[in-house]
């Protein structure tokens, strides 16, 4: 009986801590560092007790006997949990470790419009230069510019429109310099990535650059990438459609 218990217990608990670190960090309970990493350790070792303790009870037959359907979602419940923190570790050793992302690496796009917003976050506006570039090439090397067959205005106007349809906040739409730039947040821990988008025509037709660039945090976990990879999906659809 208490060796169900407490394998349950541990198992909701490790599921409790890892839910509560992103709104924690949101109403300011907690750093960033003990938000993500702190709790995502606490709910792998909590978990990875709870499944424990479960496959234990399960082997041994009077507790067994007692009730293996606790123990049964014990294990699940624990080892579903432990394998979120072992997952994103996963993600993230798989990733460079930066958070600047642009589709034109010799002359990325600049913030204008979101500089003031990002007074104060512990990552700056301006491009981090050569090395971030370096280590983009290496990890994404797919990512690039757009080239469009359609005038510039008609491609300005689609990007607004795919910039409101991705639900990211309009910051700017300057259609004189070809410049939208937009903030994007996070659902659970309300990150906040900033997101500028350069329209230029070329002999070739309109080209859409984008820079998307995460206020806090050393690694993106591919987030930014991502992003522009989506918008610039559903911007080609928009405009072939």
């Amino acid at each position: 009986m208490i060796l169900r218990r407490l394998a349950i217990s541990l198992a909701l608990l490790a599921l409790i801590v890892l839910l509560i670190g992103g709104p924690g960090y949101r109403l300011g309970l907690w750093a960033l560092g003990f938000g993500l990493l702190g709790v995502m350790r606490y709910a792998l070792y909590l978990g990875a007790a709870g499944a424990l303790l479960a496959v234990i009870g399960l082997l041994l037959p009077r507790v067994r006997e007692q009730g293996a359907g606790v123990l049964v979602l014990a294990l699940l419940l624990g080892a579903v949990v432990a394998a979120v923190p072992v997952g994103v570790r996963q993600i993230a050793s798989g990733k460079p470790f930066i958070h600047d992302i642009t589709t034109d690496l010799e002359d990325p796009p600049a913030f204008v419009a979101v500089v003031p917003l990002r007074a104060g976050a512990p990552n700056p506006p301006e491009y981090g230069g050569a090395d971030v570039a370096e280590q983009q090439r290496r990890g994404y090397p797919e990512l690039g510019p757009a080239i469009f067959d359609r005038p510039t205005e008609a491609v300005f106007d689609a990007a607004v429109a795919t910039v409101d349809s991705m639900g990211w906040e309009r910051v700017a739409t300057v259609a004189e310099d070809g410049r939208i730039e937009a903030t994007d947040t996070t659902l659970w821990y309300g990150f906040k990535d900033d997101i500028v988008i350069r329209i230029r025509a070329t002999p070739d037709g309109t080209r859409v650059d984008l820079r998307s660039k995460s206020r806090v945090g050393g690694s993106d976990l591919g987030k930014n990438a991502d992003r522009i990879a989506g918008y610039l999906d559903r911007l080609d659809a928009r405009l072939s459609g």
